[in-house]
């Protein structure tokens, strides 16, 4: 074998001394020339086997830990979902924040996607790089959503041997480093993808890669590209220029970004399911949000029936409940609609659509179309998705979102918050423009409430029902909603000075309170 296998020589205390220990390879001085076939095969079954918990790690695909990795974070934050379920000792919902709960995405990232991005590295670079471009996509695909969640974080110093001390890289540097990375993974797989497709090869990957891409690297190159996209938008507020540049560059590469139906990224459903609907239609522990009721029910959205199931409790009504409230039987609410989805879709064709929408609205070169042409061509493309008929329709609807109403208490009902409509107003500012841009972004989205949070902070939209308990003791806005979650405890416990560089880095305190690198109280969008 010419590989060397992994040696664990210890058993480390930390979640990140953990990882590390996996780490401890000799040089890989081979060459691959000179092997045997056999000897290849199972070199490549060595570089093969990261890649399954990498998979399975970046969106979790098991219901409990789920629930606390994401369903009772961003699902809930972002306005896509509410729980029917008190839960002692305050909860997230109502912002006081879990710490038992919220190390969940931490620790799946670093052991299941960090760690084995690692091995890759130190097996495949130089040698099978297909693999490692693959696994460099996967780990942006996966940290930008710690970065994203935490702030600062391990990044550059991850895997460093012979130590316990693990410096935090600003949320800036380690944006930096992944536009570095997508671009390396780009650059080194596109020539690939044009050698197999011209060679009417399967690719070397194709066997280990369980999502509807099935090992094809143009897609791959595809996805990279609009990662980058995603990427670069999320960054327009604190580096408008490198945020033009970024993004126009995954527009203009070869392959270009995802615009097909077929180029939406899902886990084959046959390996992975979307645990939500475990949660939601077995345990009742997540329902509908108000604010899906009152912006989708305002817009009589035919995507309800995709996504939610009519309440049990009123039937053949789509019955939301408001984040934030008090709640005091879970029965009174867990028949109102449930959510579900089956399907667990990293990236969609419709949210590339509305990003180059948002793009051309600030005057970037973002191929073919007008930001209305690319505004309706996404939400279309969400409606393809889903299989779902009436979008010509839809698109010149003028109707708006709904107040909302609590049956169970009228103390926690809303007036409709986010008055936007369907059909495109291309007589409106800018800024109401890019509402209805991220609006439909939000809903296409769904139920992907990780990046939905992300870009509600971002931009403020779709406009929100504020809870009304918050339990944060003063340190999270109401209006604003939670912005990060705190540094976890056991790094606090196994790498406390490496927490110790990451504190000066926040610009605040480390609470849910404290703003992102990128999320700054700056306009979104000049008129």
């Amino acid at each position: 074998m010419i590989l060397n296998k992994i040696k664990t020589t210890a058993i480390c205390i930390t979640l990140l001394s953990a990882v590390s220990c996996t780490s401890d390879f000799e040089s890989i001085n081979t060459n691959p020339q000179g092997a045997t076939n056999s000897q290849l095969e199972q070199d490549y079954n060595t570089i093969k086997a990261p890649f399954s918990p990498m998979f399975s790690n970046v969106i979790l695909l098991t219901a409990w830990p789920y629930q606390i990795f994401q369903n009772l974070q961003g699902d809930i934050w972002s306005g896509y979902m509410a729980t029917p379920t008190g839960f002692a000792n305050g909860n997230n919902p109502q912002y006081k924040l879990n710490n038992g709960w919220n190390n969940q995405a931490w620790e799946s990232a670093y052991r299941g996607v960090m760690s084995n991005a690692l091995k890759v590295k130190q097996q495949a670079e130089g040698k099978y790089d297909e693999f490692y471009y693959v696994s460099l996509i996967i780990k942006v695909q996966a940290m930008h959503r710690i970065a994203d969640i935490y702030g600062p974080c391990v990044y550059s110093s991850f895997g460093t041997p012979n130590t316990t001390v693990f410096p935090y890289d600003s949320q800036e540097q380690v944006y930096t480093q992944m536009f570095t990375e997508l671009d390396k993974a780009i650059t080194g797989l596109t020539p690939i993808a044009k050698a197999n497709i011209t060679g009417n090869k399967t690719s070397l990957f194709a066997s280990s890669d369980v999502s509807s891409y099935g090992g094809d690297y143009s897609k791959w190159v595809k996805y990279a590209n609009s990662l980058r996209l995603r990427l670069a938008m999320r960054i327009v507020k604190v580096n408008p220029a490198e945020a033009k540049k970024q993004a126009e560059l995954a527009v203009a590469q070869e392959f270009g970004v995802l615009s097909t139906k077929a180029d939406t990224f899902t886990l084959q459903p046959k390996n992975y399911s979307n645990p939500i609907s475990d949660i939601s239609q077995g345990w009742g522990d997540i329902k509908m949000s108000a604010d899906m009721e009152s912006i989708m029910g305002g817009y009589n959205d035919p995507r309800l029936s995709a996504f939610f199931l009519t309440s049990k409790q009123f039937p053949g009504e789509y019955k939301g409940i408001r984040t934030g409230i008090q709640i005091a039987n879970k029965s009174d609410r867990q028949d109102f609609s449930s959510v579900n989805i089956k399907a667990t879709v990293w990236m969609s064709t419709a949210e590339i659509y509305f990003l180059r929408a948002e793009g051309k609205l600030r005057g970037w070169n973002m191929g073919t179309g007008t930001a209305q042409s690319l505004y309706e061509e996404g939400v279309t493309a969400s409606f393809e998705q889903h299989g779902i008929s009436g979008v010509a329709t839809y698109l010149t609807s003028t109707s708006l979102p709904k107040n909302y109403v609590d049956p169970v208490a009228a103390g926690n009902n809303g007036t409709a918050v986010n008055l936007v409509p369907v059909k495109y107003d291309a007589a409106a500012t800018k800024k109401v423009q890019l509402q209805q841009i991220i609006t439909q972004k939000w809903i296409a989205n769904f139920p992907e409430g990780q990046e939905a949070w992300s870009e509600y902070r971002r931009t403020g939209f779709p406009k929100l029902f504020p809870v009304l308990v918050n339990a944060s003791a003063g340190t999270i806005d109401s209006a604003l909603g939670i912005r990060r979650v705190n540094f976890v405890d056991s790094e606090k416990a196994g790498n406390p000075q490496g927490v110790a560089s990451a504190l000066p880095l926040l610009g605040g305190p480390d609470n849910g309170g404290t703003r992102l690198w990128w999320d700054k109280d700056v306009e979104i969008i000049q008129n």
